[in-house]
């Protein structure tokens, strides 16, 4: 049973026992779920009109802990359903640019501490060993995860060689894939909504026999099927913009490992890149 019948049978099986205003609620999520994933249990309880308790009532006859814990279901339900053009109406409860600001950046924070929270560090150090052994690197990102990709390359780049980042061209992804085999690493990153062609990509890779890293925001992301190790990253965001503030923390976290463990070889490059850098006058 996927998660979208999981929740929806729950609150149909349990219905006959619901109160009217709970019963209210009921109907309001399966009608729309989408917006209610990223209702707070107060805001939910004004939509509908009944109280905050009576929200929070409601998820405990579904046999959750409490209200986070079904909204969490909720958000998973719809995570890689929602189009552009609903979290473009989410959006609009951003009433002026001063809460713009304070909901965006509390949004972030929350992610970031989520992360934080759920890192597996056994699987962050099988990462950092496989990019420190692999014969070639191949980072493969479209859409928005293109600009995670970049960053990544970027910086892997100066500490070792044999690093590749696939084109945002789909035939161009195989011509640069195809000579991948078991002594390389593709590294899979992507975020809802999920591209289907990096989803191919790393299943190309896996019948190969290449390692693959998934770096994603969630165990049950379709990047996870090829992968052999994953990362996850929490991207929520109640709007149309996909927020790469955690993704872009767990990078940069796993570049500053790889650095540290090849530390010998980092100081070697930079300083001859200082050198090029002050002859051609890089920096001002």
């Amino acid at each position: 049973m996927n998660e979208n019948q999981d929740l929806m049978k729950k609150i149909q099986m349990n219905f006959h026992r619901l109160s009217k205003g709970q019963k209210m609620i009921a109907q309001y999520i399966m009608e729309n779920y989408d917006k209610a994933a990223f209702m707070t249990a107060a805001k939910l309880g004004e939509k509908v009109g009944v109280s905050e308790s009576t929200v929070v009532r409601f998820a405990n006859v579904l046999d959750f802990e409490g209200y986070p814990h079904m909204q969490k279901e909720l958000q998973e339900m719809i995570r890689t359903r929602l189009t552009t053009v609903q979290r473009i109406e989410m959006s609009t409860d951003y009433s002026n640019e001063e809460n713009v600001v304070k909901k965006v950046l509390k949004a972030d924070i929350d992610n970031l501490r989520m992360t934080m929270e759920s890192i597996d560090f056994k699987v962050f150090e099988e990462a950092v060993k496989a990019i420190t052994e692999a014969k070639h690197i191949y980072i493969v990102a479209m859409r928005s995860s293109t600009t995670l990709a970049d960053f990544l390359a970027f910086y892997l780049n100066l500490i070792r060689n044999n690093v590749y980042v696939t084109s945002r061209s789909v035939s161009d992804i195989f011509d640069i894939l195809f000579r991948v085999n078991k002594d390389d690493l593709v590294i899979g990153i992507g975020f809802p909504r999920y591209s289907s062609k990096t989803i191919e990509a790393l299943d190309y890779a896996k019948s190969q026999g290449a390692k693959v890293l998934a770096i994603t925001d969630s165990l049950i992301s379709p990047l996870v099927s090829h992968a052999d190790f994953t990362l996850t990253a929490k991207s929520n965001m109640e709007s149309f913009v996909d927020s790469l503030v955690a993704p872009l923390s767990l990078l940069n976290a796993l570049i500053v490992a790889v650095g540290i463990k090849e530390k010998r070889k980092v100081s070697t490059t930079f300083g001859k890149l200082e050198d090029i850098w002050e002859k051609y006058k890089v920096y001002s």
